[in-house]
């Protein structure tokens, strides 16, 4: 009897054992079998992985930080899924869809063009915008061809495995003569400025690459389109798991219809101008009924930091036109357009209140200008300064190395502004510190407030004149105060009078 019951406990143990490995087994397999998706590893992550390309069109460094056209967009899909964008550089076209079918990266989104043969390695979006390819000839050098059959027997460049050869290929079918030059290491930029130069009959560039950069090459002008209009999109891994990417065709729909994708498009597409005639019948207008108001604090404030008033009024006048209320697309804001992060490292908690603002902006600009090497002097350290306040000490630094390295003098304005525009194009800031910037950006911010300086000169001493000449009655002050009647008598408000549109002397314009 003992026997028996020590086999049956024997055997009912080997059973349980049996039983629980099973389960656990089970367990394991089920548990492996479940595998999260991609949308699903990004939010665990807590990361987005993107593979782009620093550039004009894509993303560089601005005065704040990251910027660009394909940097907003993606910051705003990485904040929409509360993750880090994290972006890694990447130079060839070609190298960054091996990357993305490889699976090093979530996605790219670099400018990427929808062609057929890329279609069949990686998985697109929805476009979010739609380009052409044009054609571009020097306007002064020769009339504009009208056809492709006016291309045959010319030079005509294109960026080498671009989707412009694609093109260019599809027309040799019904223009078997057509020929070109592929150029590898070169941008559109570098393209526009041979064709400004007179260096190459013609070059094919993206629409969206010829309006960013058409008012530095004015001579490359457009002469007629060789494609339909093509979309770009982000690209994605082919998989059959497309929980990424129907997030980001989610996003794409949304900042469409609520609007913001139109005006991210307008923001970095629309070029900076420079002070025209136009410019500057606005600016009479203002002087006589903005800058009033301001003048008291705008004298303050420079007199705190040690600055010329006039010129801290000018500085105001380029960023938003003496309104109080001004605002950009990218979020700067008020008189001085101080970005959040600038307003909190000056101590301004209110950028639309007119007078932290002109304080929080004098102590910005005191700052950039004790940043400035004590070997720049004199006025070039004052228009570096400038120019630092519109792109950012980095890039104005790059360009003042690429100017020694060049064997110009980096202490000397009219120097540096030369190399400034190089940050632009590929081989040169490829090799700097902080990457591509719209150089030519801080030139003509430079220039422009410059100009609005000597105009706003112009304007005090002339009202200063004209106060000399009439100085104020005794009827004009309240016999119990002495003080001007109805408020202070200010110099800057000169009477219709003496002062109108037409006494401008537009020569005054001129490039500085």
């Amino acid at each position: 009897m003992e026997i028996s019951k020590r086999k049956t406990k024997r055997n009912f143990s080997f059973s349980h054992l049996f039983k629980s490995l099973l389960l656990i087994g089970i367990c394991m397999m089920l548990e492996r079998s479940y595998q999260p998706d991609t949308l699903e590893q990004v939010l665990t992550e807590g990361q987005l992985r993107v593979i782009s390309r620093n550039g004009a069109t894509t993303y560089y460094e601005g005065s704040d930080g990251l910027t660009g056209f394909e940097y907003s967009l993606l910051k705003g899909f990485a904040d929409d899924l509360g993750v880090e964008l994290v972006i890694e550089d990447e130079d060839s076209f070609n190298h960054i869809l091996h990357l993305v079918t490889a699976g090093d990266h979530h996605l790219a989104a670099a400018g990427i063009t929808v062609t057929p043969a890329r279609s069949k390695k990686v998985q697109f979006t929805t476009p979010y915008m739609d380009v052409t390819q044009q054609l571009i000839y020097n306007a002064r050098q020769q009339p504009a061809p009208t056809t492709v059959a006016d291309l045959i027997g010319k030079d005509l460049l294109v960026i080498a495995e671009s989707a412009h050869v694609e093109q260019l290929l599809k027309l040799r079918e019904t223009y078997p003569d057509l020929r070109w030059r592929e150029v590898q290491e070169l941008e559109m930029i570098d393209l526009m400025e041979i064709i400004h130069s007179g260096k190459a009959d013609y070059a094919i560039v993206d629409s969206n690459s010829f309006d960013i950069n058409k008012h530095a090459f004015p001579r490359a002008q457009v002469a007629f389109e060789i494609s339909e209009a093509q979309p770009l999109a982000w690209a994605f891994p082919k998989s059959s798991d497309t929980s990424l990417l129907n997030a980001a065709e989610a996003y794409l729909e949304r900042i469409q219809e609520n609007g913001t994708l139109a005006k991210t498009i307008e923001y970095f597409y629309q070029p900076v101008g420079e002070v025209t005639t136009v410019d500057a019948l606005f600016l009479s207008y203002r002087l006589e009924n903005r800058l009033p108001g301001l003048t008291k604090t705008l004298k303050e404030a420079a007199a705190a930091y040690d600055l010329d008033w006039e010129l801290l009024a000018a500085i105001s006048y380029q960023e938003s036109h003496w309104n109080p209320k001004a605002k950009s697309r990218t979020g700067v804001r008020g008189l001085m357009m101080l970005t959040l992060a600038t307003a909190g490292e000056v101590g301004v908690s209110n950028r639309n209140d007119p007078e932290q603002s002109i304080y929080g902006g004098a102590k910005y600009f005191r700052n950039l200008l004790d940043r400035i090497p004590e070997r720049v002097t004199g006025e070039d350290r004052v228009f570096m300064a400038l120019a630092a306040y519109n792109v950012g000490m980095g890039h104005l630094e790059d360009a003042r190395v690429l100017t020694e390295s060049h064997g110009d003098d980096p202490t000397q304005w009219s120097d540096v502004r030369k190399y400034l525009p190089l940050l632009a194009k590929r081989q040169y800031y490829s090799k700097t510190k902080h990457g591509y910037a719209r150089g030519w950006e801080p030139v003509t911010y430079v220039k422009n407030v410059r100009n609005y300086h000597k105009i706003l000169a112009w304007y005090v001493t002339h009202g200063e004149r004209r106060l000399a000449a009439n100085p104020p009655r005794e009827e004009d002050y309240e016999s119990d105060t002495g003080e001007p009647a109805g408020g202070q008598i200010d110099i800057l408000a000169p009477s219709k009078s003496t002062f109108t549109h037409s006494s401008f002397n537009t020569s005054s314009l001129s490039v500085l």
